[in-house]
């Protein structure tokens, strides 16, 4: 089967690579569409966790291919996506519901090969059924959003605070739309692109403000401050902007050596709380009811479409601005 392998920082192609027999309690399923996701730059330029060679993609559609032994309930030909996570079920993260944090934390397409393929092999406790009425690419969109629900719970915002968002890329707009529908009073979106700030708008934003007009909200304070850049510089300044009591909220992924500046004492004086959101957290189903449902608006979000052949150009130019969501059809 062919499939886009990334061998080493920087080099990647499309290949033929065996197919993946399905294990016991596994599927395989044929791959339809991927999301591209921003840790799969960080994937291609060496700055993640990921062993090489490795086969990306974590966001993924597809039907069902074959069943391996014992696999029940699933008929060749559905129409599914899947959790990538890949937890061991078996240390205290895993046992106390904090699965992200398993000592043998895994996932498609970032510790084992991915989606970026004709055929990806999957445990069958991952795979979701998806009606008719979703499109593959829609589906596609469940595993960001279950990040972006781990992050919510993460939150826990409170009705009537104010956010401040910097980013409003594919994961910002989503974020966008839960911050707006879970109690942010004023939602003010920074970003680089007048586009992207014109979409958010019309998704629930209060307020956007260019990079280039940032002096706006000099000596602004705000009660939660959440970062979708994964840019060290502006997750830096970011930490200016918490008012007395604020939550700060990492959500970008930053290369994993980058280091900030933070001043203990403001974080002290100022009874701050810092928190992280990484990936997924048994929240891939509640992710899938909000987009069965239609909570989260996702059709104006894909930006562009490419093969599986464009991808490792893409993946190696410099990243468009005015780009959202850019997803692989298979």
């Amino acid at each position: 089967m062919k499939a886009l392998v990334i061998e080493s920082p920087h080099h990647a192609s499309v290949q033929e690579v065996p197919y993946p027999s399905p294990g016991k309690g596994e599927v395989v399923i044929r791959v339809e569409r991927v999301g591209i996701c921003g840790t799969d730059f960080h994937i291609f330029e060496g700055e993640f966790l990921s062993p090489y060679p490795i086969i990306p993609g974590h966001e993924l559609s597809g039907t069902i291919h074959e069943c391996g032994e014992g696999v029940e309930g699933f008929r060749i030909g559905e129409r599914v996506t899947a959790d990538p996570s890949l937890f061991c079920g078996r240390c205290v993260y895993c046992l106390t519901n904090r699965g992200n944090q398993c000592d043998n934390w895994g996932a498609l397409g970032n510790t084992v090969n991915g989606s970026m393929a004709e055929f990806v092999a999957v445990p069958a406790r991952n795979v979701v059924r998806i009606p008719d009425s979703m499109s593959f690419e829609t589906a596609a969109f469940i595993e960001p959003i279950a990040c972006v629900v781990h992050a919510m719970n993460r939150l826990r915002l409170k009705a009537g605070d104010s956010v401040l968002l910097l980013g409003a890329g594919a994961m910002g707009q989503q974020l966008v739309q839960t911050l707006a529908r879970s109690g942010a009073s004023r939602l003010t979106v920074v970003d680089v692109s007048e586009t992207k700030l014109a979409l958010a708008r019309t998704l629930g934003a209060t307020e956007t403000v260019n990079v280039r007009d940032k002096a706006r909200l000099a000596g602004q304070k705000f009660d939660v401050v959440v970062d979708a850049t994964g840019i060290p510089a502006v997750i830096e300044d970011a930490f200016s902007y918490l008012g007395k009591t604020a939550t700060y909220l990492q959500f970008g992924v930053t290369p994993k050596d980058a280091q900030i500046r933070l001043n203990p004492f403001d974080l002290y004086h100022r009874d701050w709380t810092i928190l992280g959101s990484m990936a997924i957290n048994y929240t891939f189903l509640p992710a899938f009811e909000w987009v069965k449902e239609g909570r989260i608006v996702l059709e104006p979000l894909v930006s562009k479409v490419i093969s599986l052949e464009e991808t490792a150009e893409f993946l190696a130019k410099p990243k468009d601005p005015e780009l959202l969501k850019v997803q692989i059809r298979i």
